[in-house]
């Protein structure tokens, strides 16, 4: 074993990012059989990591006997749990230099010429788009003497298609590329990372019983036309639904991750998180599961104790929260819905008063209003640490938040629930008062 491949197998860092400029590369060579002559050639392997994918094995081979060479690129982590799609819109020449990591896996597409490279076709790749294009053309070229002659017809035709290809790397007009990979794998480089590419679109899929068959996942005797993943409610409970949308950020195609989460003693929610690769943006918001209650719901809790701050709580995007003591109320727009604890929505409410306020943060803030906001920070700290005594409200008119009873199912002595009817204006806000369930279809 190599030295290099040892110190892969100890967990060691070996990795470097792949760049033309670097003197200082680390091949491990050994010698393997030339598959065109039968005689002894050297293979060269290099682990190597694009900036903003993922490592990758590079393997070249070359005889000296016959002048035979080969390159391949595999992949060096796993198979990712999803698909992945690059739509590529070639509007210039400097598009023909991105780089493009093209797995033995994936499917090729040129959809304005109708052209398409099947998935194990090819041998995995490390190149550029014109590379692709390079490669494509040579492969057409390859049997046109031998089919000259057999079918001149069928030669002409495909001699026709080559000039097509080659002229795309004259980009005179836009063209798409679509690279297709069941395995994760794939990957076209975004010269403008870590911002968004307005020309590349990557989308995330759930790969087929064919694929997982195609890439060793699943037994080959298993049926292709077995029944997809249930769409009720007891399937949505048991997996995490997956899908497309665009960070809030800066815009880039991320995925939501949405998963049905019973809470004891309450009811269904719905958490939904998104997490951006792109710009690392992170966030998380909770729906209630469940239709609108008949009443609204306001909670108490009288804190007393640090060890209250870890209570469970199940702030829905239409509950007041209150703090009498600090004179604090927002209303159900300020913080969105969350399933965090009682110390997360007061660390929340600290943050978006004090910290992310943009009336008072910079040179333009009022220094009096800035002290008088610090100090409001340093009481939500106190109370945090259990050094303050207060009382804080959760009004909630669609009776869809929750705070957990620490001594349920017996009752909690320092909280109160109270259940009221709610009125016209908050009927009005929760869009109830137009809202006809019976009898709709009646006609007036």
């Amino acid at each position: 074993m190599s030295a290099i491949a040892q110190e892969h197998v100890r967990g060691e860092s070996v990795f470097k990012d792949l760049s033309a400029d670097d003197d200082e590369w680390q091949a491990t060579e050994m010698a393997s059989l030339c598959m065109n002559c039968y005689q002894d050639g050297v293979t060269r392997l290099l682990l190597t990591k694009i900036p903003f994918f993922k490592e990758v094995i590079v393997s070249s081979f070359s005889c000296d006997k016959c002048s035979w060479s080969n390159t391949e690129i595999q992949s060096a982590g796993r198979i990712q749990e999803q698909g992945v799609c690059y739509t590529l819109k070639v509007r210039s020449k400097p598009d023909l230099d991105r780089e493009v990591v093209k797995m033995d896996s994936a499917t090729t597409r040129i959809p304005e010429l109708d052209f398409e490279i099947p998935p194990f076709t090819q041998k995995g790749s490390l190149s550029t788009i014109e590379g692709l294009l390079d490669r494509a053309v040579a492969g057409l070229e390859q049997d046109q003497v031998a089919r000259q002659a057999a079918d001149p017809e069928v030669a002409g035709k495909i001699n026709a298609f080559i000039q097509k290809l080659k002229k795309l790397k004259d980009v005179q007009e836009e063209f798409t590329l679509v690279i297709e990979d069941p395995s994760g794998n794939s990957f076209v480089e975004n010269p403008m990372a870590p911002r968004k590419d307005e020309a590349l679109t990557v989308s995330r899929f759930r790969r087929s019983v064919r694929q997982e068959k195609q890439l060793g996942l699943r037994a080959d005797d298993d049926p292709e036309d077995e029944e997809p993943p249930g769409d009720d409610l007891d399937t949505m409970r048991s997996e995490v639904l997956v899908f497309n949308t665009n960070c809030p950020e800066c815009n880039a195609p991320a995925s939501t991750n949405m998963k049905l989460v019973q809470i004891p003693h309450f009811k269904e929610a719905v958490i939904m998180a998104t997490n951006c690769d792109s710009c690392g943006h992170r966030t998380n918001e909770v729906k209630s599961g469940g239709a609108t209650e008949e009443k609204g719901t306001k909670i108490s809790l009288r804190i007393s104790a640090a060890s209250d701050m870890t209570r469970d709580l199940l702030k829905s995007e239409t509950c007041n929260v209150l703090i009498p003591e600090l004179e604090l109320e927002l209303g159900m727009g300020a913080v969105c819905g969350k399933f965090t604890t009682l110390e997360g929505l007061l660390t929340d409410i600290r943050d978006l008063i004090v910290s992310k306020n943009p009336f008072v943060c910079g040179d333009s803030g009022e220094s009096d209003r800035m002290q008088k906001l610090k100090e409001f920070g340093e009481k939500i700290d106190k109370i945090i640490a259990g050094e303050m005594k207060v009382h804080i409200i959760l009004d909630d008119p669609a009776g869809n938040s929750y705070l957990e009873n620490v001594y349920a199912p017996e009752a909690d002595p320092e909280m109160t629930v109270e259940k009221y009817t709610r009125s016209f204006e908050q009927n009005e806000e929760l869009g109830l008062n137009d809202m006809k369930t019976e009898g709709y279809q009646e006609v007036n």
